[in-house]
């Protein structure tokens, strides 16, 4: 641990902050630094009192998992899981899921189905303990790990969401390796982490691309089911028992989704249970399905097998699958509303609400063999207090190193926005040069001088703000999933990262200076010159730092690119050249001491008028630079001033990006135990007997009055068999 003397410290912080309200800020930085670099405390969790619910990505006895390939079979079951959504305004009720119970088993690849809006995401989100926390949702049900309503055992659990997330510079076999030192510290040697990375390579199908970039949107690398199938390795590094995959196959063509449903399930042949939410996927892809969960509206319409059985078990109430048809279409249609108008909307809800009435009373005996009793929820209850903390993976040092090389791989090697940035660099400086070509020592070439240096560093701190702004937030999310994980904390992630730009963030302000100052023909001297290239690369480290805060602060790319040149121009405003700092009023006094623009201005004009000599005719001309340095309340600073501030302003904003990354880590919905509800009445569709169940109804014919009342749902009474519309 870091340890101070209080002397000494206080030393420090005197002798960096100077007085006043910059010792305050200083001292205040010191701490967090000092907080980040040596406390302990465990990595990002979610903040519920039922994690003893959820799966943990730790091993029962606390020890660091290995991969040893070996699975631990868990069985999940849920009952009644009701979820709403308050609205303020309205002040009305939206049930996402109303009353769903079902069964995943290890060894079989269970496939969560139903149209768009009908709970899918929502009930994969609850059964993985992933659900975003909300005041106004209310999440209650009961869920079993292996026949206990809340075990005390951590099951690894491994979870694919829907959107894939990469370092896009970094190969498909360093992004596994890099992964693997995160999480499993405890393979130490070279030989073993390579043997395992190749495991899990042949294992999803990567061979062929180990070697390839990710990629992103500016850069071509891998397809997107390969993108999906490195999720998978990603999540099966410590060999979780259950996996969770938030509709795989979204935005791949019909091959590459048969090739990641495929890999589903040999994973489930594999002992592991794998749970996936997939919206209408092709025949091929139906046949690989194990057990199907089907879901209209938040509600539950089938739960059990796969095949033929949910064709079968529709059939006992004339709803037939034509020949040739694919069955996922087939129950895709069955269960949607068709709004083309207000008969049909009548009908399909009668339709389905006497499905899901029909089923409703099936389940204690089709799902649960053995009643769960009100004992075992008090038993529950108690065991919920106690939380499973995950234990941070290898020590801070060890995080600190591999996350400096991924961040140095990722910045050096994005080449196209590194040259973009040193295009952009040196065109501004010849544009500037250009336009300030080669200024005298007139009477006329101060206010030009000081024009110069303020669009100079505008120009330096826009372009580190933007650069930062623009891909922090989808890196954000990232880190925020890997310390989920436990894979590593903050403090070596945030100092990595300063670390690895360094390098990169200040060869584009030296270009900029290199081009600009000898054009502009600024103060001769070589001296001048580092001094003016040194200011402008602290500014852009604090402009950088900023784009960081609003990163953290805002939830997307887009908010971050509105926000950040937002609350830079205010610093512009009072950076010194428009607004006088001693004629800022009282209430804005504070601005200009926290803008890093007028810090900047300030430090390039002290560099560039001290000890200069201008031409004079009139005893009312400036002769010497001190004069023009008095005139906008400059005289009294130092070079040295002016850097220690930026300095500051830059650990300010580190500090900030670090508070707002922990206060906004994600928190997730807790699960309020409910004993089931097997005392409510149900109404259901009536069974066809043999003779009826062959027979074919067509849909009665559609009344298109043109009505726009709206529709209730009338009491559900026994509804004949039909053929689907469009299902022949």
């Amino acid at each position: 641990m870091v340890v101070f003397g209080g002397k000494k410290l206080n030393q420090f912080v005197t002798g960096f902050g100077g007085s006043g309200l910059g010792q305050i800020v200083a001292a205040v930085a010191v701490s967090f630094l000092v907080r980040i670099f040596s406390a302990p405390g465990p990595a990002l969790l979610p903040e519920n009192d039922d994690d003893d619910c959820v799966p943990s990505s730790d091993s029962p006895d606390g020890e660091t998992p290995t991969p040893s390939g070996k699975v631990t079979p868990v069985t999940i079951r849920w009952n009644s899981i009701n979820c709403s959504l308050s609205d303020k305004s309205s002040k009305s009720v939206r049930f996402l899921l109303k009353n769903v119970s079902g069964e995943a088993k290890p060894g079989k690849l269970l496939a969560i189905m139903g149209p768009s809006g009908s709970g899918k995401t929502t009930l994969l989100n609850v059964l993985a303990g992933q659900l975003a926390a909300s005041p106004r949702l209310h999440l209650s049900g009961l869920l079993e790990f292996n026949g206990k309503p809340s075990s005390r055992n951590s099951y690894k659990f491994a979870y694919v969401r829907q959107e894939d997330l990469f370092f896009s510079q970094l190969t498909v076999r360093e992004t596994l390796s890099l992964a693997i030192e995160l999480q499993l510290p405890n393979i130490s040697s070279v030989e073993e982490r390579d043997e395992h990375v190749n495991n899990l390579l042949f294992k999803l199908g990567l061979v062929s691309c180990a070697d390839t970039n990710v990629g992103d949107a500016k850069v071509r690398g891998i397809s997107g089911g390969e993108k999906k199938r490195l999720s998978l390795a990603c999540e099966l590094l410590a060999s979780p028992s259950v996996i969770f995959a938030d509709e795989p196959t979204t935005g791949l063509d019909a091959f590459q989704a048969e090739k990641v449903m495929e890999t589903l399930r040999q994973l489930a042949l594999d002992g592991h249970t794998v749970i996936c939410s997939i919206h209408q996927p092709r025949g091929s892809v139906y046949s690989k399905f194990d057990d199907i969960v089907l879901l209209t509206e938040g509600s539950l319409v089938y739960a059990g097998p796969a095949g033929n059985e949910p064709l079968e078990y529709f059939s006992k109430f004339g709803y037939h699958c034509p020949d040739h048809v694919n069955p996922a279409e087939f129950l895709a249609d069955l269960i949607s509303i068709d709004y083309s108008s207000s008969d049909s909307v009548h009908s399909s809800k009668k339709r389905i609400d006497g499905l899901v009435e029909s089923l409703s009373q099936k389940l204690s005996t089709v799902i649960y063999a053995t009643p769960i009793t009100i004992d075992d929820l008090s038993k529950s209850r108690k065991r919920i207090s106690k939380r499973t903390i995950a234990k941070r993976k290898g020590g801070w040092w060890k995080q600190f190193w591999l996350l400096l090389r991924r961040a140095w791989m990722q910045a050096s090697r994005d080449a196209p926005t590194n040259k973009v940035r040193a295009r952009m660099s040196i065109a501004s400086a010849v544009i500037f040069g250009s336009v300030f070509w080669r200024m005298g020592k007139s009477q006329t070439s101060i206010q030009d001088r000081m024009g110069l240096l303020q669009v100079a560093a505008i120009n330096t701190a826009m372009a580190a703000l933007t650069k930062t702004g623009g891909v922090f937030p989808k890196e954000r999310a990232i880190v925020d999933r890997e310390r989920a994980k436990g894979s590593y904390s903050l403090g070596p992630y945030l100092f990595s990262k300063l670390l690895a730009e360094i390098p990169i963030g200040a060869a584009f302000p030296l270009m900029f200076g290199a081009v600009l100052y000898p054009m502009a023909r600024l103060h001769p001297t070589l001296m001048r010159f580092g001094k003016f290239c040194g200011i402008v690369t602290a500014e852009s480290f604090a402009a950088s730092a900023m784009g960081l805060t609003v990163g953290a602060m805002v939830p997307t790319t887009e908010a971050a690119m509105a926000v950040g040149p937002s609350l830079m121009t205010v610093f512009i405003v009072f950076g010194g050249y428009y607004v006088n700092p001693e004629n800022t009023p009282i209430i804005f006094r504070w601005i200009p001491s926290a803008s890093l623009i007028r810090w900047a201005f300030q430090g390039l004009c002290i560099n560039e008028f001290r000890d200069l000599q201008f031409d004079h005719q009139h005893s009312f001309d400036i002769q010497t630079g001190e004069q023009a340095l008095e005139r906008l309340s400059f005289g009294r600073s130092t070079i040295r001033d002016t850097l220690l501030v930026q300095n500051r302003i830059l650990l300010f904003w580190y500090c900030t990006t670090y508070l707002l990354l922990e206060k906004n880590k994600p928190k997730y919905q807790q699960l309020e135990t409910t004993p089931p509800d097997h005392d409510k009445p149900h109404l259901k569709l009536e069974e066809l007997n043999s003779e009826q169940a062959d027979q074919t109804y067509e849909a009665p014919e559609v009344n298109q009055d043109g009505s726009e009342e709206p529709l209730e749902s009338p009491e559900i009474d026994p509804v004949g068999s039909f053929i689907l519309e469009g299902a022949q």
